[in-house]
């Protein structure tokens, strides 16, 4: 494995999932920095997922063989399944593992064996913020208890489409905002992983997936993927709105998703870490 205790160039990257997030992932890396980034593979399940992967890349299906590739991260965008498969093995053979999916740690046992994992093998479980925005202050603030935090998603409905949202309402009947779902971020993220996957982002930085609250809104006449924040706590009161739009290939995800994955990639290597 390849320790990042210093900064260094080329990063090695292995992408596990060539989905509408990962493609977006390399293509901004490659035109924002050239060689100082190395696609050392793209992890799939199947090879037949692999339309569209550069030639260049080698496209690996069996997590055995990440301790050739000299990692220096492995970055998930795949889904929860995709977790469960490649985590212990990024974590033994790799830097870091960034799970994108965090739908996943609601499998309690799943997210204490890859923590165990990380631990022994000296590397980090790294979540990303996201679609999210102040995910840097509601880990701060959780440093002092917190007494809520309400976390509310709301989308136009055909970005529900495809959900278990179809078995509640009819969507293309929805003429008014409708919240369709209230409960905890670990109920959320089971259900809907697609589209409130990031209500465990959220979660994980607070007060946990059973205490966070979450609403789960279908709104006409929405125009971008929005997220409301309300946090309280010892330190304060904290409220966040960000409005995102679509990801152009996959409207259930937004653009911020990919873009957060960027920057995240991008502080493991650059002079300055913002």
């Amino acid at each position: 494995m390849r320790a990042l205790s210093r900064v260094r160039t080329p990063l090695r990257l292995c992408l596990v999932g060539w989905g509408a997030i990962n493609r977006r992932v390399a293509e901004l890396l490659k035109e924002r920095h050239g060689d100082d980034v190395v696609f050392a593979a793209v992890a799939l399940a199947d090879i037949a997922d692999a339309i569209g992967v550069p030639d260049n890349v080698p496209v690996i299906t069996d997590p055995s063989v990440l301790w050739e590739l000299e990692l220096d991260l492995v970055v998930e965008a795949a889904g929860r399944g995709a977790v469960a498969q490649w985590g212990e093995h990024a974590l033994r053979h790799a830097g870091g593992l960034v799970v994108a999916s965090a739908s996943a740690f609601c499998d309690d046992d799943l997210f204490e064996r890859l923590q165990r994992a990380a631990r022994e093998y000296g590397s980090q479980l790294i979540v990303p913020p996201g679609a999210l925005a102040g995910i840097d202050a509601i880990a701060a603030a959780a440093a002092l208890p917190l007494e809520a935090v309400t976390h509310r998603i709301i989308k136009p409905p055909r970005a529900w489409a495809g959900t278990a949202a179809e078995q509640i309402l009819t969507l293309d009947a929805v003429v008014s905002p409708t919240t369709f779902f209230s409960g905890s971020a670990r109920e959320a993220a089971s259900r809907f992983p697609q589209n409130a996957n990031v209500s465990a982002v959220a979660a994980l930085s607070g007060i946990g997936l059973d205490r966070t609250e979450v609403e789960l809104v279908a709104d006409p006449s929405a125009e971008t993927n929005r997220h409301e924040l309300a946090v309280n706590g010892e330190f304060g009161r904290l409220n966040i709105v960000i409005e995102n739009r679509p990801l152009v290939s996959n409207p259930k995800s937004s653009e911020m998703a990919a873009l957060s994955l960027v920057r995240l990639i991008e502080n493991r290597f650059v002079p300055l870490v913002r």
